[in-house]
């Protein structure tokens, strides 16, 4: 016996389940590759834009220069770019109240860090669902193929282990192919989620480092 044997022994149903279960793999690798190579994107572009905007001499010129190519920015350089702009927007409307203009580019920052990470997680809660319902749909298709199984074995006189294996391990396989599906998913799951946690507190840590400097700044500029 084989696996493709197997399958085409089972009754019509857990072979539907196991074609399922085939879509949730396929569909889990697929988010696994993609989210992978996106984070581990998204992660130097985070180191590239920390090294240039702490190496720069002027927060200005840094702006200027992102806002030239302000429709490809990603990460931090998103960030920055619209705290930035809120920050000179309100402080040119009210120069005397630094304290709006400090409290809107954190707003402005948040708000894009959030629609960061949201970019960043998107199919993820895939993986935590697949993994989650996979051994379930697979054991269905076990319970299902037993006892269709025992169902056939009724109508004989006398079953022996040689009539019983074959329906058994045609049953099993669903099962099989369950965890086959899940334990990846449930393991790039745990991976994943935890990388967009790690890009998380870097961005967290930016917004709180750069509404330092514009405090400073603010502060500098009313002395």
């Amino acid at each position: 016996m084989n696996i493709v044997d197997l399958f085409l022994g089972a009754s019509l149903l857990v072979q539907f389940i196991m074609l399922i279960l085939l879509a949730f793999s396929v569909a889990s690798w697929a988010v696994i590759f993609q989210r992978s190579r996106i984070l581990s994107k998204a992660k130097k572009q985070i180191d590239n834009f920390d090294e240039k905007f702490w190496s720069a001499d002027d927060l200005k010129s840094l702006y200027s220069e992102i806002q030239k190519d302000k429709e490809n920015i990603a990460g931090t350089a998103h960030i920055f770019y619209s705290g930035f702009k809120e920050f000179s927007r309100l402080n040119q409307i009210n120069p005397n109240m630094p304290n709006a203009a400090l409290d809107g580019a954190s707003r402005a920052m948040r708000l894009s860090m959030n629609r960061e990470l949201d970019s960043l997680e998107q199919n993820i809660p895939l993986l935590g669902t697949v993994g989650s319902i996979s051994p379930y749909i697979g054991l269905f298709g076990t319970v299902w193929g037993i006892m269709h199984a025992f169902i056939a074995l009724g109508a004989v006189k006398q079953a022996t282990l040689q009539m019983v294996a074959p329906g058994i391990a045609e049953a099993l396989i669903a099962t099989a192919i369950g965890l086959f599906a899940a334990i990846p998913a449930v393991m790039a799951f745990n991976r994943l989620t935890l990388k967009v946690s790690r890009i998380e507190q870097n961005f967290l840590n930016f917004i709180d480092e750069f509404s330092a400097i514009l405090q400073r700044q603010a502060v500098a500029v009313r002395n």
